[in-house]
């Protein structure tokens, strides 16, 4: 088997997640692409143990232990980003970005002050 068959679909695979977590904005289409990332690695592990005439075939077994890693991340990820868009109602990144850096334009920027008499009656009105 030659090595540039896989070793070439594997960098498309790559180049195509790359693209994925760079241009999409939605939460769950960026955890697929990083899957497709991750299983571009797990097809060049796999085509230089087998090119290598590994004894051991620790690409292989390397395969199994990204495998796990990749079902532990999604699981995890998909659980987050169900999270926000439960209390955000998004899963878009850019937005979530920008809660990040100001979580509630509403609220008080100095929560630690005394507030006045004036401010009080304000924000009970």
């Amino acid at each position: 088997m030659h090595l540039a068959y896989p070793a070439v679909l594997a960098a498309l695979l790559f180049c195509t997640g790359l693209y994925g977590v760079l241009a999409r904005r939605n939460a769950i289409l960026v955890l697929m692409s990083v899957e497709l990332m991750l299983n571009a690695v797990n097809l060049n592990l796999v085509a230089f143990d087998v090119w290598l005439r590994d004894a051991l075939h620790a690409g292989q077994a390397l395969t199994l232990f990204t495998i796990a890693v990749a079902a532990a991340e999604i699981g995890i990820g998909l659980a987050i980003v169900l999270m926000v868009h439960r209390n955000r109602g998004t899963s878009d990144v850019d937005r979530l970005r920008d809660t990040a850096e100001n979580p509630h334009p509403d609220a008080d920027p100095d929560p630690g002050r005394d507030k006045t008499s004036d401010e009080k009656a304000e924000a009970a009105a």
